[in-house]
């Protein structure tokens, strides 16, 4: 169903991405944004998911503007490795390369972007400054630092984790103080990237009512 493909930025820059379209009529588009682990089996699994879903889904290397092919282990140094580059990555950059995964989806109809944990924020700065029709962000770390200078142009949905050390619940918050309009989900006994189903994090039960609420979410503002 998936395939490898090369997107070229307005800036020149080229990446790899990983796309998946559905068997009939697509519902839209759909762009899925990585942990800081790299488009790995989890991030192709949830493209090709949303593909059987009906969207034509595609992620984006992030990465790749500083080292190509990064996939990640879920351990210590795989964690270290991927806060190292997630600290050199420019948010700027990153929207430079959504914009050119949206153009490679755009054909679908209205255009979404789901994404976790890094890909939560980038999630949220695109629903300011990108040609996004919904946006869905799974605990992004980087929101709470930047509620008050974006403005969403569409429509938003947050997911937490109540148990996440990364993310205190008192920043979620200060986030939903700020957004009181936007849907704010927290779940109990989730910690952070409780969605994805190959970390020691995974909690199925939250992950199902997020994905849930999320295609809920889509079909409603992308129909």
């Amino acid at each position: 169903m998936g395939y490898d493909l090369t997107l070229t930025t307005s800036d020149g820059h080229t990446l790899a991405a990983y796309a998946a379209e559905p068997e009939g009529a697509a519902k839209g588009g759909m762009v899925i944004i990585q942990e800081i682990f790299g488009v790995n089996d989890d991030i192709r699994e949830t493209v090709d998911n949303f593909a059987k879903e009906g969207y034509h889904a595609i992620a984006p290397a992030l990465f790749d503007r500083m080292e190509s092919g990064v996939v990640l282990a879920f351990d210590e140094a795989g964690m270290g490795k991927g806060r190292e580059l997630k600290g050199a990555l420019d948010w700027g950059d990153a929207m430079s390369d959504v914009n050119a995964s949206i153009d490679h989806v755009a054909g679908a109809g209205k255009v979404g972007i789901v994404g976790f944990c890094m890909g939560g924020s980038v999630a949220w700065f695109a629903a300011s400054r990108a040609p996004v029709d919904m946006a869905v962000c799974y605990y992004g770390g980087d929101i709470n630092a930047n509620r008050d200078n974006e403005t969403p142009k569409c429509p938003v949905m947050f997911h937490w984790g109540a148990e996440d050390a990364g993310i205190p619940l008192e920043g979620v918050r200060e986030v939903e103080a700020a957004h009181p309009d936007i849907p704010s989900f927290i779940y109990e006994g989730a910690g952070h990237g409780f969605s994805c189903s190959r970390r020691g994090s995974y909690h199925q039960a939250s992950a199902a009512l997020a994905m849930e609420r999320t295609l809920a979410f889509a079909a409603e503002h992308m129909a």
